[in-house]
């Protein structure tokens, strides 16, 4: 279990502005005129009821994690929902950090990983191997889900490895929550090649006897929510056509952006660690050493003088007579 999966923030503690959806949405013309909010997620919760939801689309984000690599059509969609189901998760987490989520597989699709910190800013890739036909599990094989909490400042992530249980991205991740961290959570996601998009409903620990059958209600409600309403409805509109009979609150609109964190540091630092001998070796056959963020396929150079200023600061240290 991840400790902070669990101690989840009130997201009437965090949001200062909001409207009440009766109040924001009262006629036909105005839910007509609406358009639908790229990258972006909101959250929204339901008055008298510890149930909270919260709604993401993916657009210039979603496309800028498609424009680095040339991924097949159907690993395409598997990444989209897990980016947009990554973006959820995230917002319903007091996170100093980032939150990642990787389905590693031993069939075609060998790894997909999302990465999206507490300011919403994300970024994915994917390895895979040959044709990609079939459905997810057929795909992955047998694999393993992996939530990483990852902190700054040097401090400890928390992991959590289970194996992969479901028929979708969406229920794996229904799955792990249920299973790993007693939250019931739903999640209904969708992704092409342009947008992904996705909805969140969670209930949370501190309900009431009530709460369960408005959490029966609204779940029954929500599932008639098809592919093409998340992709291109309003969130108002959206959670109006969903549960315009029920009281529910919608806070501000909060930005997602892609965004990758590699620096020329990171990687010196990762050649570092192969070490001078092996660093010299690959320089003596190429002249060159090309390292390619497997996020956002930055190309990073280093020749014979960058290396030689690399290992200038390293001392050898001998202890007995045996070189560490």
């Amino acid at each position: 279990m991840l400790p902070h999966l669990t101690h989840l923030t009130s997201v009437t503690q965090n949001c200062t502005s909001f409207l009440n959806l009766r109040d924001l949405i009262t006629t036909r013309d105005h839910i007509d005129n609406m358009k639908t909010q790229s990258d972006s997620l909101q959250r929204f919760i339901f008055e008298h009821a510890q149930i909270r939801g919260e709604r993401v689309h993916l657009d210039a984000a979603w496309r800028t994690v498609l424009d680095n690599h040339d991924y097949p059509p159907a690993l395409c969609q598997m990444m989209g929902e897990l980016t947009a189901a990554a973006v959820l998760l995230a917002a319903t987490l007091k996170l100093d950090g980032s939150l990642v989520l990787q389905i590693q597989g031993s069939g075609a699709i060998k790894l997909l990983v999302v990465e999206c910190s507490g300011d919403m800013k994300l970024r994915a890739t994917a390895k895979w191997a040959g044709a990609l036909q079939g459905s997810l599990n057929e795909l992955v094989g047998d694999g393993l889900f992996v939530i990483t909490l990852a902190q700054k400042d040097d401090k400890p992530a928390y992991q959590s490895i289970v194996s992969l249980e479901g028929k979708s991205v969406a229920e794996i991740l229904q799955n792990y929550m249920f299973r790993s961290e007693q939250l019931e959570t739903r999640l209904w996601l969708t992704a092409d090649e342009h947008s992904a998009s996705g909805m969140l409903l969670q209930k949370l620990p501190e309900q009431i006897a009530s709460d369960d059958d408005t959490w029966l209600r609204v779940t029954q409600l929500a599932v008639t929510v098809r592919a093409d309403e998340l992709m291109k409805l309003n969130t108002e509109e959206l959670l109006y056509r969903l549960f315009h009979e029920e009281d529910v609150r919608l806070f501000e609109v909060q930005s997602v952006s892609f965004n990758c964190t590699c620096t020329r540091d990171n990687v010196a630092r990762m050649l570092m660690m192969i070490g001078q001998e092996e660093v010299y070796s690959i320089l003596a056959e190429r002249q060159i050493i090309e390292v390619y963020c497997e996020f956002c396929n930055h190309r990073y150079e280093f020749d014979k003088v960058d290396a030689v200023q690399l290992f200038a600061s390293i001392t050898p240290v001998e202890v007995g007579g045996t070189r560490h």
